[in-house]
């Protein structure tokens, strides 16, 4: 498609990745399991950084607008149920994150954790297989060039260099803990 909405698509597959490990966790936690609140924690270090500051953060700072200009609509529309979406997963990161101040995972976690796993693989079918292509359509590729700039921008300056790489090497380490 383009580099920007190619960006989006691989950090759908991180985070696909750690709903698959968080499914996987889900699942011990039910059958009692014991699973190490530092594990736990990393998972909502990588949900807040990597989901919700650094992907939502581009979707919303700079994609969704373009695709606004562009004449998608927000109010009504397809944008502003991916917003909405957005602000719903962060209720349930925070759910679990508070739930796990108390020093271990409970009913609170396991139901925060399950509905941002539910809300989230349908939330990524929706933009990957509507929306993306749906705005992809209507930018120039110069518009899509700006908007992949402006993406490298975000992450360098609100992220901070090299921290990309530092939760995706979170991601790296849970899934080789758990799979």
């Amino acid at each position: 498609m383009s580099k920007a909405i190619d960006d989006l698509m691989q950090e759908h597959q991180a985070i696909l990745s750690i709903l698959r490990i968080m499914q996987k966790i889900v699942i011990m936690l039910k059958k009692n399991s014991e699973v190490s609140i530092n594990d736990l924690n990393s998972i909502i270090t990588f949900l807040k950084e990597f989901a919700d500051k650094c992907h939502h953060g581009k979707e919303e700072g700079i994609l969704f607008p373009a695709f606004e200009v562009a004449g998608i609509p927000k109010e009504n529309g397809p944008i502003g149920v991916m917003l909405t979406e957005h602000e719903l997963g962060r209720s349930y990161i925070k759910q679990m994150a508070e739930s796990l101040s108390q020093g271990k995972a409970d009913h609170q976690f396991l139901e925060g954790a399950e509905k941002y796993i539910t809300l989230l693989r349908s939330h990524i079918e929706k933009e990957n297989n509507i929306l993306f292509p749906m705005g992809a359509s209507r930018l120039s590729d110069g518009q899509l060039e700006e908007i992949f700039t402006k993406f490298e921008r975000f992450e360098e300056e609100i992220i901070g260099k090299g921290r990309h790489q530092e939760l995706h090497q979170i991601l790296t380490d849970l899934d080789n803990k758990f799979f």
